[in-house]
Formats: structure tokens, C-alpha cells, sequence
């Protein structure tokens, strides 16, 4: 099918700027990215930050393949979402209220408590892929750019963006957060950090699971 890419070019430019604030705003994935930053690894921040990257393409997925319009007509999918959604944030709130105060050695390339590639990346993935807010964000922002006739290369371009968008944040944010100097410093206050961000998550999962309609 022939298209001229210039039909496509507003909707590109609106979706980068929307993805690109939606992103920045804090949220969970920030949360749980600043966390994993600061109290373990530079590779693991980053590998969490891609696990996120890697979460919101289910999203994307879902939505370019049609399942989008039957999850915004269903409306006990999306309640399963929402609970499935709240209750993974709460856990991991949960987590990091019983955090116990530890000794923490910073090396230089390594990270004595630091947590399996496999693990980092999964909760990263699992935090964004479980949040219904992103869900209902692109559900939302799909429905007024994408249509029938929309080629497969501008929905390739639109999940480039999103999935590129996200991977950059969170990057940053984990290199950011993840320098020896920054870690060192709170180092000695990781307990308060695992509280302080599971007191974040829980808040948030308790909001997405009494408030969100």
C-alpha cells in the first residue's frame, strides 16, 4: 500500500510530544527505576529501565492489533487489569516498607546486594506492563491516531517512538541515579530508601485500585 508520509507527519509530532510528557511525569516506573538507581548497580538500573521500555510495548501491541477496542468495550477486563495492576504495586510496596536496615558495600564495578539481570529486568517490565493508567493512556491517545487504514510502517514509526521515548528517560534517569558518588551517599540510608519508595508504590496501587474508574 503507497502513502505519503507527510499525512502522518502531525500525528507523529503529537504522539512524540504526548509520549514524551507522559514519560517524565512520576509514576511508578520513576519510582521503581530511582530505587533499583540507587541502591543497586549501574547495569542493573539500566537493564530495569530497559525492562520498562520492554513493558510498554505490550501496550503498544495489544492496542496496534486491533485488542485495544475490545479491552475499552469489556469493561471486567479492564477491572482485572486495574486490581492485577494494583495489587502488583502494592506487593512491591509492601516489599520495600519491610525493608531492613544492611550493611552496604559500594565498590567500584560491583555491588555486593545487588539482584540477577533476570529479576531487574522483570520488574521493571512487569511495573509498566501491569499499569492500567498506561493502558488507558494509550488506549486514549490509539484511538484518535490510529485508524484502519494506517500503514504498517507509520505504526512501526509510532511504536519506535514510544518504545525510543521510554528507553531514553530511563536511561538517563538510571545513569543519573546510578553514579558511584550518589550511590555512596545513600548508601548508609538504603532501609529508607527501599521504605520511602514502597510507601510511593503503595500509595499509588492503592489509588489505582479505590479511586481509578
Amino acid at each position: 500500500m503507497s502513502f505519503e508520509f507527510s499525512e502522518y507527519l502531525t500525528s507523529i509530532i503529537e504522539l512524540s510530544i504526548l509520549q514524551t510528557l507522559a514519560v517524565i511525569s512520576p509514576g511508578p516506573d520513576f519510582a521503581i527505576t530511582v530505587r533499583n538507581s540507587l541502591i543497586y548497580s549501574r547495569q542493573t538500573a539500566m537493564i530495569t529501565a530497559l525492562g520498562v521500555s520492554f513493558g510498554i510495548l505490550v501496550h503498544v501491541t495489544y492496542i496496534t492489533l486491533g485488542l485495544g477496542v475490545l479491552l475499552s468495550q469489556t469493561a471486567w477486563v479492564l477491572q482485572f487489569l486495574k486490581y492485577a495492576g494494583a495489587a502488583y504495586l502494592m506487593y512491591l510496596g509492601y516489599k520495600g516498607l519491610s525493608a531492613k536496615r544492611s550493611a552496604l558495600n559500594l565498590g567500584r564495578t560491583e555491588h555486593k546486594n545487588d539482584i540477577s539481570g533476570l529479576k531487574a529486568f522483570s520488574t521493571g517490565f512487569l511495573t509498566n506492563a501491569l499499569n492500567p493508567k498506561a493502558m488507558l493512556f494509550f488506549l486514549s491517545v490509539f484511538t484518535v491516531i490510529l485508524s484502519p487504514d494506517t500503514p504498517a510502517p507509520i505504526m512501526l514509526i509510532y511504536a519506535g517512538i514510544i518504545f525510543g521515548t521510554t528507553l531514553v528517560w530511563f536511561s538517563f534517569v538510571a545513569f543519573c541515579f546510578s553514579g558511584a558518588k550518589l550511590r555512596e551517599y545513600f548508601g548508609s540510608i538504603k532501609h529508607w530508601i527501599e521504605r520511602t519508595t514502597g510507601g510511593f508504590l503503595m500509595l499509588i496501587g492503592i489509588k489505582m485500585l479505590f479511586i481509578t474508574q
